[in-house]
């Protein structure tokens, strides 16, 4: 055969295969479901299981219960749906103009026109919940966990029990041995006490309790508070300096929060003269003031919230800077129940992320309280790995006989 009736035959054959492929191709993009709906249900509460009092929050007792809150449903006229952490009901119609009849597969797109005409401005909450709830649409349409969609690096992860209430030194003993034989590898104790000493003694009597072979995170909550401002002064430089170099000592894993929000520069100094690491991030909002805070060496941990730092795109692009400038991402507990899910998938998919933050204080506040909406929640293993979910999207669901108001 000569080499011109060579290539005349394969012009004819990929002509016929294109002829073959193209309307499959075309049919599967007509295919792809619409967004009809925008809902957001509210669960019911199962029960109660006691009065706690936050640490970062005192004076403000409050009731702590299983299952209740709310979720945002995002419905597709293919019987799809996605879910995500309840958004606000007033910004509901807002969304549905946005994204009724639209592709979720372009959550890209929509994402970007939810942050250009809704924004900080209004509510970056919103705009993380419908993302989540987009992601969801997408992993089941294609059957695939996100964290695969993503790019997979680890199936499971250490889980931290994070606590909330300001406790003895004598009670988070006791809690941190209970836990490390449970399985759990690491805990975070909250740092409040009116003087230094008592903050120091707990975590004395916590790395007597549990030994070397346990990881033990602090947090000062310096940034910010929901209420009235935590017991004492403020921290102020020295407190913040002394405390951290006490906390070097019994090799603890991170000091988090050790000065107010946007005292880049105060953090900044600190970090530079202390060998513990900071850690810190929560409160702040955007990618830029993550970029900021890299750029002056601010942290060695940074701690996106998904519902803070503007959902699914914003927390990723935070995760790629910290991995370019060879720093830790280790995401806040993203609320509790599906943001702290969507963060376990990012999470398997960085190689730089050796931890979640797990919102675990028993007895009153163990973590399945918030997962007892869930059919299927993920659960802390006895090695004390949270494993990803491997259903497609998010990989649970909700239990529908506890909606409230469908």
């Amino acid at each position: 055969m000569k080499r011109r009736q060579f290539i005349a035959g394969m012009s004819a054959g990929v002509a016929s295969l294109a002829s073959l492929s193209l309307p499959r191709l075309a049919l599967a993009q007509r295919d792809r479901p619409r967004i009809t709906d925008i809902r957001v249900h509210r669960m019911k509460t199962l029960g109660e299981t006691g009065v706690m009092e936050s640490a970062w929050a005192p004076g403000r007792p409050y009731m702590r219960r299983v299952g209740g809150g709310t979720v945002t449903e995002i419905l597709t006229d293919q019987g799809i749906s996605g879910i995500a952490p309840g958004m606000s009901a007033g910004g509901i119609n807002r969304m549905k103009q946005l994204l009724v009849g639209q592709d979720p597969f372009d959550n890209e797109s929509l994402g970007h026109q939810m942050r250009y005409t809704n924004g900080a401005a209004n509510n970056w909450r919103d705009v993380g919940c419908i993302e989540i709830g987009l992601w969801d649409i997408v992993g089941k349409v294609v059957d695939q966990p996100l964290y695969k969609l993503w790019g997979a690096h680890k199936d499971k992860v250490p889980a931290y029990a994070s606590m909330i209430q300001l406790s003895t030194p004598e009670e988070r003993a006791e809690q941190a041995a209970r836990l490390k034989a449970e399985g759990w590898q690491g805990m975070k104790i909250r740092l409040h006490h009116l003087e230094m000493k008592e903050d120091i003694r707990t975590i004395e009597r916590v790395r007597d309790a549990v030994g070397d072979d346990f990881t033990i995170m602090t947090d000062a909550n310096q940034a910010q508070s929901s209420g009235t401002w935590q017991p004492g002064i403020q921290w102020d430089f020295a407190r913040a300096l002394d405390t951290a170099r006490a906390l070097g000592d019994m090799n603890v894993y991170w000091l988090e929060e050790p000065l107010r929000r946007y005292d880049f520069d105060g953090i900044a100094e600190l970090n530079r003269i202390v060998d513990i690491q900071l850690a810190g991030g929560e409160n702040n909002q955007g990618v830029q003031e993550f970029l900021w805070m890299i750029e002056k060496g601010v942290y060695d941990i940074l701690q996106p919230e998904i519902l803070v730092t503007e959902g699914v795109q914003g927390l990723r692009a935070v995760a790629a800077l910290a991995l370019a400038n060879h720093k830790l991402v280790i995401p806040h507990h993203g609320g509790g129940q599906l943001g702290t899910i969507a963060q376990l998938h990012m999470i398997g998919t960085w190689p730089h992320c050796p931890w979640i933050e797990i919102m675990n204080d028993p007895p009153i506040s163990p973590y399945t309280n918030g997962f007892a909406i869930l059919e299927n929640p993920p659960m802390v293993d006895s090695e004390g790995f949270m494993a990803m979910p491997q259903g497609p999207g998010l990989g649970v669901d909700i239990r529908r006989d506890l909606i409230v108001d469908a």
